[in-house]
């Protein structure tokens, strides 16, 4: 990643961009109580993909005469003795490949000239309420208007443009899920009944904090696997436990890593749990040999729901024709979510962009429960870094609901699922490169077939 790197994508954009100015505002810093007492800072991930720039109180004007102007602050002697010496703006500018760099207060005189000239200034849908409130005063505009005014065209752009990688992006995510392999590594020497879930999340964010990487995101480590996403680390690990691991490093220049696992607390599966265990990653292999442009990734959803049900169809959970017991989503009981997302700058890549990431234009998604959850449905590309991670959960609440509807009882055991009441959940993720005619698993490899596992856990 260099100047050109940055110029590049830039051009890339004015290209497709045709007529108007480009804003992309970049982010502040949040405070925990004052200004001074913030929490670590991280660029919003569309002004860092054209800039590379990881500053607060920034923002990116492209002008269409092909001009770029890059808006920030200046340090003052204050500054420099609370944080030392840093790079300039101008510096800044620089790296970026831009050529004209000015104080951020100046923002607002430069986009009140382009408005008054009749200029349409095109900016991204805000996800923070404090951007919201700065666009509106920026572009003179109610508050409530700002989201309905993100342009549509700026929109499908960037995320055209972001969707396919480059090599040195797949290098990127590849350098961390190095990290992300000795953090798992490290969770697996670690793993022990009588142990607190919160010593294994504490572990592996020291390993991505040694190497200098932070968290792609908040890391799932628990007991309760059942919990799609569940942040809590107090529960003490048992003996017939499964703890599931949902973690990923980013790398230095902010490209995130997405892997999880499941590991039997005592070191080796019950019979139970390896035959879910092993639904979950047959499914998961038959998604990864199907990857292809050939496949809309909503075919790869349904060829993981196919997998799951005739699995669980062997093990007596559920029961009749398994393309029909999809189609009407009896399945979703135990796997309620889709089969993956898209991933680069960003763990769930581009997603404050809505559905134009996920979604071919005219393309909405489906009411049906389970399959409303897949963020990523359209047709693969080759130069797509996207997720795999098929599941089983055993949900307590979701099971009693369906249970006392009589909700696809064609097709669930209901009699069956007393037996599998605790056993919390599995899930097994990789990340993938969508390639020209299939698909490549990024990465060293984690451990993940029962045998691999349990004999990682037996080195203890």
């Amino acid at each position: 990643m260099n100047s050109k790197t940055y110029s590049d994508r830039r051009k890339e954009l004015r290209k497709n961009i045709k007529n108007g100015a480009i804003l992309l505002l970049g982010l502040n810093e949040a405070s925990r109580n004052y200004l001074a007492n913030a929490y670590p800072f991280r660029q919003d991930s569309h002004f860092l993909y054209y800039t590379g720039i990881n500053l607060p109180n920034t923002a990116l004007v492209l002008l269409s005469n092909g001009q770029e102007i890059l808006f920030g602050t200046i340090d003052t002697m204050d500054d420099i003795i609370w944080t030392g010496p840093r790079s300039t703006l101008s510096q800044n500018a620089e790296a970026a490949g831009i050529s004209r760099a000015e104080d951020i207060l100046l923002l607002s005189k430069v986009l009140s000239d382009l408005i008054s000239h009749g200029e349409t200034i095109h900016y991204l849908p805000p996800y923070r309420a404090e951007q919201t409130f700065k666009l509106a005063a920026y572009l003179d505009m109610p508050i409530a208007k700002v989201p309905s005014g993100a342009s549509e065209e700026l929109i499908y752009a960037i995320s055209r443009q972001r969707s396919i990688k480059t090599d040195d992006e797949a290098a990127e995510i590849e350098d961390a899920l190095t990290v992300s392999k000795l953090m798992y590594q490290t969770a697996l020497q670690n793993i022990k009944p009588g142990k607190i879930e919160a010593e294994i999340a504490g572990l592996i964010q020291g390993v991505a904090l040694s190497k200098n990487c932070a968290q792609a995101f908040l890391p799932i480590v628990s007991i309760h696997g059942e919990v799609l996403h569940n942040n809590y680390y107090g529960n003490i690990m048992k003996e017939g436990d499964i703890l599931v691991i949902d973690a990923g490093a980013e790398s230095p220049h902010f490209y995130a890593s997405d892997i999880t696992r499941a590991f039997p607390v005592s070191g080796q599966f019950t019979l139970q749990q390896k035959e879910i265990y092993q639904i979950v990653l047959d499914a998961q292999l038959a998604v990864i040999s199907a990857a292809s442009p050939q496949k809309t990734n909503r075919d790869l959803h349904l060829l993981a729901a196919r997998t799951i049900t005739a699995g669980l169809k062997e093990v007596g959970l559920m029961k009749g024709d398994i393309q029909e017991a999809v189609d009407q989503g009896a399945h979703a009981l135990f796997f309620p979510h889709g089969i993956g997302h898209m991933l680069g700058l960003d763990v769930h890549d581009m997603e404050d962009l809505g559905d134009a990431v996920g979604y071919a234009p005219g393309e909405t998604r489906s009411a049906q429960f389970g399959l409303s959850f897949l963020r990523l449905a359209r047709k693969l590309e080759p130069g797509f870094v996207i997720t795999v991670e098929p599941g089983i959960y055993f949900i307590p609440p979701l099971i009693d609901l369906w249970e006392s509807e009589k909700k696809h009882e064609a097709f669930i055991n209901y009699s069956l699922l007393s037996r599998y009441r605790n056993f919390g959940g599995i899930r097994i993720e990789d990340n993938i490169l969508i390639t020209n005619n299939s698909c490549r698993v990024l990465g060293s490899g984690i451990p993940k077939t029962i045998n691999e596992i349990e004999g990682e856990m037996k080195k203890n």
